[in-house]
């Protein structure tokens, strides 16, 4: 995940939830993409202190630094420098085709080059490490799709070098909106109060944001004629609470939005108290964080310089030592 901005239940449940559940079946590497966050101006402060906030909420969320490490992209050099070799071999319209850049760079006449390159990054995120699995949000499908093509590409011109990574999606609320306007996903980047709600947030604010979302004009829950909003908030029941879609028939068919948004929001709290008791034990020693994500990066560093050193090979590029 960017350090940037506030991490919220959509961010949560759209993934890092799914992360924490996959660790214990496949050798698991997590990531702080800052290096992804700077393809727009960030607060250098502000970043640094986002990084281990984020940091802090994947741990406190449920990943196990101990099993799983942690780091930062930028601690490990090797995603830079893989990134440029397969910018080499990635053409300008598979970049150019990407629906986020797109929709990014829509009525702005400033572009930075790095927000086009960005999923080529991304694709080095994953090589790197030679995945096999990429637990990531409906969102980011299209990325997974180009790192794909490259690998494939870039197999086809030097020879069998990376694996080829499989997506796995969570099944249930992969896709969370915004609770003021059910028709746009979840983002950190809305400047709207009751937009989002952030996994830090006091838990009477979050309460009072699921009191306040947007339903429809039926006076109670239709599965027949539901509008967005009452499935969005349906949806992050579901998620929170883990129930079955038969369950959530049988005890919401006909409720009126005022139970509705009690109970939803009861479900709300009930997941965000334990991670924030935990994120105030882990960041009561401030050092501690920057401890693990040291620990971390130190435990995949070789791992991606042998990618590396590989992908030179493949290449004919020079190797220090050769």
């Amino acid at each position: 995940m960017q350090p940037t901005g506030n991490l919220h239940i959509g961010n949560y449940l759209g993934a890092l939830r799914n992360w924490v559940r996959i660790q214990s079946h496949y050798e698991s590497i997590f990531c702080i993409v800052d290096l992804h966050a700077i393809t727009e101006y960030q607060d250098p402060t502000e970043l640094r202190q986002r990084i281990r906030e984020v940091a802090a909420l994947y741990v406190a969320a449920g990943i196990d630094p101990v099993q799983s490490p942690i780091f930062v992209q930028s601690a490990v050099s090797g995603h830079a420098e893989l990134s440029w070799m397969l910018t080499c071999v990635t053409q300008l319209g598979w970049l150019q085709r990407m629906t986020q850049y797109k929709a990014k760079t829509e009525n702005r006449e400033a572009i930075g080059s790095g927000l086009l390159q960005y999923p080529v990054l991304m694709a080095a995120d994953i090589l790197l490490y030679q995945a096999a699995v990429v637990p990531v949000g409906e969102d980011q499908s299209q990325h997974l799709e180009l790192t794909r093509d490259i690998v494939q590409r870039f197999n086809s011109l030097y020879g069998e070098t990376f694996v080829m990574p499989a997506t796995a999606l969570p099944s249930v609320g992969a896709r969370v909106m915004g609770l003021d306007d059910p028709t746009r996903k979840m983002s950190k980047s809305v400047d709207s109060a009751g937009h989002a709600i952030w996994l830090l947030d006091d838990l009477k604010t979050a309460h009072k944001k699921v009191m306040r979302a947007t339903t429809d004009s039926n006076p109670a829950v239709d599965f027949e004629q539901m509008g967005e909003g009452v499935a969005n908030l349906l949806s992050i029941y579901q998620a929170f609470t883990e129930c079955s879609t038969e369950t959530l028939h049988a005890e919401f068919a006909g409720m009126r939005y005022g139970d509705l948004k009690k109970r939803v929001a009861e479900a709300v709290v009930a997941g965000l108290e334990p991670i924030q008791q935990r994120y105030r034990d882990i960041t009561a020693d401030p050092a501690e964080v920057d401890r693990l994500l040291d620990a971390g990066a130190n435990r995949v560093r070789p791992i991606a310089e042998a990618t590396v050193q590989l992908a030179k090979e493949r290449m004919g590029l020079y190797r220090h030592g050769s």
